[in-house]
């Protein structure tokens, strides 16, 4: 019945993945913490959740999931394809991806786990300038977020990055919510358009939090990963603030959703609209660009390299040529990056190991990838690109 709707976003959930729907906005799920969708007959990655098992296997948005446990699954919805990822805390699934830009499908391993539902990540920079993180918006993000900026003023802000990067969206409440803390009051945060035309339009209003208001210097991130919501509180704080966007085209999801319990415990999922920006774009499948495109470096959207195969001298492939790039983007000589194992990649393996304090034998599998996974995600977050330029953007601000 739901799939001759012919819309990607619609589903029926059983009793039980109607609760499992329930956690992942209101408490916690076991599983591995990726977001995903039907799009052309796949399922695909829209974000996956940050500190997720999903994070740590280095799934991206885009990417096709193709099998799962060697079995296909192209042409079911996303709630089947849900249930089949998902599961106990400790066990493991295996998921067959298809990556833009890749030449092969390739498998990933990944041990599920228990995922929390929190929302906000804030941290100090230097200059004051702090840098916080949305996840997702579910249930309690808006009293984390202002919880976190009253922390940041209390030391001192003078500026505020939001990260909205990987964000797969979430509540429509409490994106408006936060919409509300960067815009005037009165202002439009979006355009709600149901089937007939007619138009339902949400404006900033800060009275439910006591007229509480940013008052420093913003930019925002967005990426390939930052849908739904999220896209509403970016095209909102620049369409309506002013505010700079910085990052990659986003993912361009404008449709919303509605849950309708049902007697027995399952739920429908219907679209009921379509969202607009405050200027009235449909940004559907289409994505917002920033204003400042900043690339991240090429090791940052690779496959990681899987820590249960050996790679040696002699071994030849696009794992090999992942592992050559995070070496060279960590500073080890591994001489030509063309993803053969000869004595120069040895040799840049040698010394990475030497300087992780790791076993020195020049072979990469289990402990040393681990810890060359775990350096190359250090090296991107002491050197992101798209954050550098959003603090730039902040500073310019302060002239």
């Amino acid at each position: 019945m739901v799939a001759s709707l012919g819309d990607p976003y619609s589903s029926f959930m059983t009793s039980k993945e109607a609760e499992e729907f329930d956690n992942t906005i209101s408490s916690s799920f076991s599983g591995i913490g990726v977001e995903i969708q039907e799009k052309d007959g796949y399922i695909t990655v829209v974000s996956p959740i940050k500190n997720s098992p999903a994070e740590a296997a280095g799934l991206r948005p885009n990417d096709k999931i193709i099998e799962v446990d060697g079995k296909s699954i192209k042409g079911i919805s996303s709630t089947e394809a849900t249930t089949k990822i998902r599961g106990k805390k400790g066990t493991s699934v295996t998921l067959t991806i298809s990556r833009p830009g890749t030449d092969k499908p390739f498998d990933v391993k990944i041990v599920r786990d228990e995922i929390p539902i929190e929302t906000v990540y804030a941290e100090m920079g230097a200059d004051k300038i702090a840098t916080i993180q949305i996840t997702t918006f579910s249930e309690n993000t808006y009293s984390e977020l202002e919880k976190a900026l009253k922390d940041m003023e209390s030391k001192g802000m003078k500026g505020l990055v939001i990260d909205l990067r990987g964000n797969p969206g979430g509540l429509l409440d409490q994106a408006v919510d936060i919409a509300s803390l960067f815009l005037p009051d009165g202002k439009v945060i979006v355009q709600e358009q149901v089937k007939d035309g007619s138009k339902q339009t949400i404006k900033a209003d800060s009275s439910a939090h006591d007229g509480y208001k940013v008052k420093v210097p913003v930019t925002m991130l967005i990426d390939e990963g930052s849908a739904s919501a999220s896209e509403i509180l970016a095209a909102a704080a620049r369409e309506s603030g002013g505010i700079k966007l910085v990052g990659a085209k986003s993912f361009g999801k404008g449709t919303v959703q509605t849950a309708l319990p049902l007697s027995d415990g399952s739920l429908l999922k219907l679209t009921i609209a379509k969202w607009l920006t405050p200027d009235g774009e449909w940004i559907h499948e289409k994505g917002i660009k920033p204003d400042v495109a900043v690339a991240l470096p090429a090791y940052a959207t690779m496959a990681i390299p899987d820590a249960s195969k050996t790679y040696k001298e002699g071994s030849f492939g696009d794992d090999v040529k992942t592992i050559e790039t995070m070496l060279a983007a960590l500073k080890y000589n591994v001489g030509k990056v063309d993803g053969l194992f000869d004595e120069d990649t040895t040799d840049g393996v040698k010394v990475f190991q030497e300087a992780s304090k790791l076993k020195v034998d020049g072979i990469v599998t289990g402990a040393t990838t681990d810890a060359l996974i775990t350096a190359i995600q250090k090296e991107l977050k002491a050197n992101d690109p798209q954050e550098k330029k959003a603090v730039e953007l902040v500073k310019e601000q302060w002239k």
